[in-house]
């Protein structure tokens, strides 16, 4: 596995050391149960996957490279790097500006930029109307383009469903910058759609159906459709793909119903013409992390934490996971951990942040399940533990507890 040269302080001497324990032991990643530290009085129950994925060190490291390879000049990051503040709080702190907001609002116009300045584009990827822009300005892009890997092969799959005149239905989030790069690049060769839920979905049905009209469509998806679309025409070829960090069981019951749809219009002979049946577009990071998440819902536990940005799509999901069976903190960072009584946290449903008390209960030994999205340092992740180890007074040996692992998971038991 290729390994990243990243910034030291993004590492840990907890989570590092339990990662290689399990991957040590489980080198085909098969066994999904979770991690127990014991630190006697607090239980941590880590899921088996968490953390920085492969296309966000890879996009870490980029960025660091080109601040290192370009002192002299202005580097720009066309938006956020990945959803996490403290690393794009770094990444700002080294002199990158940021060219547009998670929105795609614009925070510096581009007329300020020249041939000579540095822009990265971020792991989610651009439109092909900003690489447009960047390329007639003179930008070099290929040297410092982070796009993901996995984000790219969705691409390449929704080339291939409009080479064989498949309309693509994008299950995303329509303002995240992923979903708005996939359907940029998307609609360059296919008519494409871009659906939330399943709700949606079932509403497209009906329009498949016939049981809504080409108003009705043009009301409910307006603006996320591409140009020229016409839904009683291009709604008889569809296949699925997805942005990468949405959940997976989601996108599958959207691909399932879809399939139906179209097996009721056009009968079992002929619905092989008008579904393609497209594998999961999902990156392996996010299947792994929500299937170890999922693995969680079988323990017991007091609370729940889930660590990362609050507008980061992947790490949300494992909260509407966690959420099913505990008392479920979403947090940033160890500051949002108060005191021993009060924890500040945001709510998905209020989009809000919080205060709740008596998050801690008061008992012998608290057992908390902890896990983080694919855009949280590992090292963030320890200093919560740091945190609430110092909170509740408990003093056992980190060693201890690693040995302890050791002989669990070590010889792949």
């Amino acid at each position: 596995m290729k390994s990243f040269n990243i910034p030291e302080y993004y590492r840990s001497p907890i989570i590092s050391r339990v990662k290689n324990i399990r991957s040590a032991a489980d080198k085909r990643k098969k066994d999904f149960s979770p991690s127990v530290l014991n630190f006697g009085k607090v239980e941590f129950v880590l899921a088996r996957h968490f953390g920085f994925c492969f296309g966000v060190e890879n996009a870490i490291e980029i960025s660091y490279r080109a601040i290192e390879e370009n002192p002299n000049k202005r580097i720009f990051l066309l938006s956020q790097m990945i959803h996490n503040p403290g690393v794009n709080d770094d990444l700002e702190a080294h002199g990158i500006r940021f060219i547009q907001d998670t929105l795609g609002n614009q925070l510096i116009d581009w007329n300020e930029l020249s041939a000579e300045d540095i822009v990265i584009i971020p792991a989610f990827g651009t439109t092909v109307e900003i690489e447009e822009r960047l390329k007639n300005i003179g930008i070099e892009l290929q040297q410092y383009d982070t796009t993901c890997p996995f984000v790219t092969r969705v691409w390449k799959k929704s080339e291939k469903l409009g080479t064989d005149d498949h309309t693509v239905i994008i299950h995303g989030k329509d303002k995240h910058e992923e979903t708005r790069a996939t359907f940029s690049h998307s609609r360059q060769h296919a008519k494409s759609v871009v659906i939330r839920d399943i709700s949606e979905a079932k509403m497209l049905g009906e329009v498949i159906l016939g049981e809504k009209n080409k108003a009705d469509f043009e009301h409910i998806f307006g603006g996320r459709y591409s140009e020229n679309f016409d839904s009683d025409r291009d709604l008889d070829k569809i296949g699925v793909v997805n942005q990468t960090t949405m959940l997976a069981s989601e996108t599958q019951e959207i691909s399932d119903y879809l399939h139906q749809i179209m097996l009721q219009k056009f009968g079992q002979e002929k619905v092989s013409n008008h579904f393609a049946n497209t594998r999961d577009t999902l990156c392996y990071a996010t299947n792994d992390n929500q299937t170890a998440t999922s693995n969680l819902l079988n323990e017991q536990a007091d609370l729940a934490i889930v660590v990362g940005g609050y507008n980061s799509s992947n790490t949300s999901h494992l909260v509407e996971l966690l959420e099913q069976n505990f008392s479920t903190y979403f947090i940033k960072n160890e500051d949002e951990l108060l005191s021993t009584n009060t924890i500040r946290h945001f709510n998905l449903h209020q989009k809000e942040v919080l205060e709740s008390e008596n998050y801690l209960p008061q008992k012998e030994q608290i057992r908390i399940i902890l896990t983080s999205g694919a855009s949280c340092p590992d090292a963030t992740v320890d200093r919560i533990i740091q945190k609430i180890l110092s909170f509740t007074g408990a003093d056992v040996d980190l060693d201890e507890v690693m040995n302890n692992l050791q002989k669990k998971f070590g010889d792949g038991v």
